[in-house]
């Protein structure tokens, strides 16, 4: 085996150091990075939109949020906030879990939770020492739903694949006419 001279032992360090601290992320980690924050959110809103819409998972169903969106969250029609919430929540989820429109789709759900904290869980402080949750994880989710809007779906969603079909050029016909390829 041979030995490593101390100069580039020191290169090495200093390279690695500056992957490390540096600002830039190779293209492969962003993207498994929002797979995996897309998948997270996908799970948690289609969990909850689900329980709103349909009282999947011992949800309370649409009647009952559209009761606590008027009572608690002085939301008025609560059934039209109850269906907003719920298809924002589980159609957003599953636009995340594909890939599909899913800067929309973060913005909507970025929305949503703003909306959770103005009306219901602001008032209880980040974390609440009583059984009414605080505001900290629709902070989280919210700020977390943003981060996929702004950086989008990345190179394994829908919208990559569309946006490559988009860029793709189309065929020329005769007479110089052209027609888009779907």
């Amino acid at each position: 085996m041979e030995a490593v001279p101390t100069s580039r032992r020191a290169d090495r360090g200093r390279g690695l150091l500056a992957v490390i601290l540096g600002p830039s992320t190779a293209a492969l980690p962003s993207d498994l990075a929002l797979v995996a924050a897309r998948i997270a959110l996908a799970w948690i809103f289609i969990y909850h939109g689900s329980g709103k819409l349909f009282g999947w998972f011992n949800g309370p169903g649409l009647h009952r949020w559209a009761l606590y969106f008027s009572s608690t969250a002085h939301l008025h029609p609560g059934g039209l906030f109850a269906v907003m919430a719920g298809v924002i929540e589980f159609g957003g989820g599953i636009a995340l879990a594909l890939g599909f429109a899913s800067r929309l789709a973060g913005l909507a759900l970025f929305g949503d939770m703003v909306i959770a904290m103005i009306t219901v869980s602001w008032a209880n402080g980040i974390n609440s020492e009583t059984t009414t949750p605080g505001y900290e994880l629709n902070l989280a989710l919210g700020v977390l739903a943003l981060v996929v809007a702004f950086f989008g779906a990345g190179r394994i969603s829908v919208d990559a694949l569309l946006a490559r079909r988009l860029r793709r050029p189309s065929p020329v016909f005769a007479g110089g006419l052209s027609q888009p390829r779907f």
